[in-house]
């Protein structure tokens, strides 16, 4: 597997990745996945910081649970791109890449000739995608970006928890991660543009603008309102029931989305005479309504157990779910029927083996490939030294000796 030729759709295309933690890996790992040779750049003697987060780290190694997440199938390779001859040899692999993807504070490369601009006008070809908290321009440009502190500022934690609660973050670092795929959507754009003009061009990510641009239909609430939508707990504010109920033995999730469906749902558990009773008739009665409805149903959702409404529920086509714990997730049947979890080779490793979590995207005549498991700090250096820039074991060493790689 680790010497597996690329197939995806991105075979061919190279990538230099001068980014680290998520955001920017995420981005990288995603072109990785669809076929682009990745070139990941690292600090020599540290590497991404995202190694050091752990514990966990993986089984039979020391590296971190995160660092492997969202670093397969790239190469690392060592540099030192503050010292003269790193910057040297990072225009040489540069002339020799598509796309370059960074998460440096604004400016911070131009310090080092690698700028957007210096590098435009040198490579025109080169596309270039920066990813950072606030983008390029702006009042807020020269801070740094962090995935709570954009959930904060960014509107979801007034949205998140519930009514007399603290605002929550959501459990995982959702403002890092659509910051990276709104920044590889980005660059398949600007792949095809480059494809009919021949031209690069500098796609500038922030992960506030990416943070607003999903707060959706709440967002839209706000527009259309001029009103702070209200934190609901595991309420929808524009659908009702539409929630998080008990049951005898936990809870489920309950999703109506329309009035036929609750019909039958009131038709099919007792409540049919709530359908008589014009705050319960349309969505729209219901969520003016909404404490009513949740106090009417709940009581008939704690009568029996998770299961029995989930096989019940399901009979009759309405859309519900138990809520799982993770152990719960990856044994599911349909996870892993899909192949949520993939292994991958790790030659020469205490273990042999490591799983991670696959790439959703199913592409039926290309599809994701998984070469490379997630690299050990510069475990590519010479290999990629080599091929690209045809240095000897000499040269490298050399290298090797001023702390350049």
């Amino acid at each position: 597997m680790t010497t597996m030729a690329a197939s995806g759709p991105l075979a061919g295309l190279r990538v230099f990745d001068l980014t680290r933690v998520l955001a920017g890996p995420t981005a990288t790992q995603m072109l990785g996945d669809l076929g682009a040779e990745v070139i990941k750049i690292e600090k020599p003697g540290s590497g991404d910081d995202t190694r050091g987060f752990a514990p966990p780290f993986m089984p039979g190694s020391r590296e971190s649970a995160y660092f492997t997440g969202v670093n397969r199938n790239k190469r690392s390779v060592t540099l030192d791109i503050a010292t003269p001859k790193g910057q040297e040899l990072a225009l040489a692999l540069i002339a020799r890449c598509d796309i370059l993807v960074e998460n440096f504070k604004v400016g911070a490369l131009a310090k080092y000739g690698l700028g957007y601009a210096q590098l435009h006008e040198r490579f025109p070809r080169l596309i270039y995608c920066s990813i950072t908290g606030f983008g390029q321009t702006g009042p807020y440009a020269p801070r740094p970006g962090y995935d709570s502190l954009i959930q904060a500022m960014g509107g979801v934690m007034s949205l998140t928890g519930e009514p007399e609660g603290l605002p929550q973050k959501v459990g995982v670092p959702v403002a890092d991660l659509f910051a990276g795929l709104y920044g590889c959507i980005g660059i398949l754009a600007a792949l095809r543009h480059r494809e009919q003009t021949g031209i690069g061009q500098q796609i500038d990510i922030g992960m506030l603008d990416t943070h607003v641009a999903w707060l959706a239909n709440q967002g839209m609430n706000y527009l259309a309102t001029g009103e702070n939508p209200p934190r609901l707990g595991n309420q929808h504010p524009n659908i009702v029931p539409y929630q998080v109920f008990a049951t005898e033995d936990g809870h489920i999730v309950l999703s109506i989305g329309n009035d036929p469906t609750f019909q039958r749902f009131c038709q099919a558990f007792g409540l049919a005479p709530l359908l008589a009773d014009p705050r319960f008739a349309t969505n729209a009665a219901r969520v003016e309504n909404r404490a009513l409805v949740t106090e009417s149903l709940a009581p008939v959702l704690a009568a029996h157990p998770t299961a029995w409404w989930v096989d019940k529920l399901e009979a009759l086509k309405i859309g519900c779910g138990p809520i799982n714990r993770l152990s719960e997730v990856f044994a599911d049947p349909q996870v892993i029927a899909r192949g949520a979890v993939v292994e991958m080779a790790r030659p020469g490793a205490e273990n042999d083996r490591v799983k991670v979590i696959a790439n959703p995207v199913r592409l039926d005549v290309t599809p994701v490939d998984y070469r490379l498991p997630p690299p050990l700090l510069g475990e590519h250096t010479a290999a990629v030294l080599g091929e690209l820039l045809g240095l000897d074991d000499a040269a490298i060493a050399g290298l090797r000796a001023e702390g350049v790689v």
